[in-house]
């Protein structure tokens, strides 16, 4: 391991997080990146060079693809939702000269089959996969890169298997306790529970009628009676109308129509099943995870080189929950981006996690 690489304060205060937002993503040597740096592109488009479908007990079977180089570091690319799939663009945030780039799409998402499964759809089952791919594809050791609940899922891999990983890259942390789901589901102004409402009330207006009054101090309940109804003139309406709220939310800057978050079957679009049903099945079972279990877990990655890259304004996953596992991880670098929310898609987010792809991979 390179130990130049890894930059550590464990005792880090609120004067050391303000000075990384000054200089940016330049945290290793304590100076200023150039502006160039920091505004770095994604890689050129890519294409896969190898694609499949591997079965991983009935009824599932998982996408997954490779593209890069066949030589270079492996990495593995973890998605959000749980439930959101993977797209070309993520290939892109690696060289695809020195890394080879592992996608694949989790249970019910993406183009794996079938959509929107709920069943044995737990991040024990997730955790399992990714290790049977690992096999699958005849890979030693791989670089574990996940971004919201991708951070969650890689954690706990990571956790359980940590022979098996190089290092960490984290974007948006999302540990899955009972506060966090709170947050993001809100409630209404009478419960003082507004969580995300708060900084978008209008997206959350839009999310919350939907749902009858009478229903409206249980949002997620009501939500997930509505996903798993089989009858698509429900499930589709619910299913537009959550990810227009989560969508709405996910950057300081709002993307398009000012990120209005309409909740019309208009806006339904194909993959909103599998994002808000999995989503919601995840956050009714507390992502099927112990209190603080990753958290509690974490002693197994401290000689792992890890980077935490984390907007400063994220509303979907919270800076607190960032700043408890810096704080948790002391090896780890923590680098805040202060103009980005949550989406890895952002220009900050984008150059802090280019900028550390860069530097691991020289790591095996």
């Amino acid at each position: 391991m390179n130990q130049a690489y890894i930059w550590a304060y464990p005792n880090a205060g609120d004067t050391a997080i303000a000075a990384l937002e000054n200089i940016g993503t330049g945290i290793g040597n304590g100076r200023a990146t150039a502006k160039g740096a920091d505004e770095r592109p994604l890689f050129a488009p890519l294409d896969a060079y190898a694609t499949g479908m591997l079965a991983v007990g009935p009824p599932h079977r998982l996408y997954w693809e490779q593209s890069g180089n066949p030589k270079g570091v492996p990495v593995v690319f973890l998605h959000g939702g749980p439930g959101a799939g993977t797209a070309p663009a993520y290939r892109r945030f690696f060289d695809p000269e020195r890394y080879r780039i592992i996608l694949f799409d989790q249970r019910g998402a993406g183009r794996s089959t079938p959509e929107a499964n709920l069943i044995d759809n737990t991040t024990a089952h997730l955790v399992a996969d990714i290790e049977a791919l690992r096999e699958h594809l005849g890979i030693e050791r791989w670089l574990v890169f996940g971004g919201s609940w991708g951070s969650t899922l890689a954690l706990a891999y990571g956790e359980a298997h940590p022979a098996r990983c190089i290092g960490f890259i984290l974007r948006g942390i999302f540990l899955f306790s009972d506060e966090e789901v709170s947050w993001f589901i809100g409630g209404t102004p009478e419960t003082g529970k507004n969580g995300m409402g708060w900084f978008f009330p209008e997206a959350h207006r839009a999310f919350a009628s939907l749902i009858p009054p009478a229903e409206r101090d249980d949002l997620l309940a009501a939500y997930y009676t509505r996903l798993i109804d089989p009858d698509p003139a429900v499930h589709k309406l619910a299913a537009a109308a959550w990810c227009a709220y989560e969508n709405a939310c996910s950057r300081l800057i709002p993307a398009g129509k000012g990120g209005r978050a309409d909740s019309t079957a208009d806006h339904y679009y194909t993959g909103a099943l599998s994002m808000a049903r999995i989503e919601a099945h995840y956050m009714m079972n507390r992502g099927f995870l112990a209190p603080d279990q990753l958290l509690q877990g974490v002693g197994a990655l401290a000689k792992h080189p890890a980077v935490i890259v984390q907007g400063r304004y994220d509303m979907v996953c919270p800076i607190a929950t960032a700043d408890r596992l810096a704080r948790a991880w002391p090896g780890a670098q923590y680098r805040v981006v202060a103009d980005a929310g949550h989406s890895s898609m952002e220009p900050g987010i984008r150059a802090a996690l280019v900028k550390a792809t860069e530097d691991f991979k020289m790591l095996r």
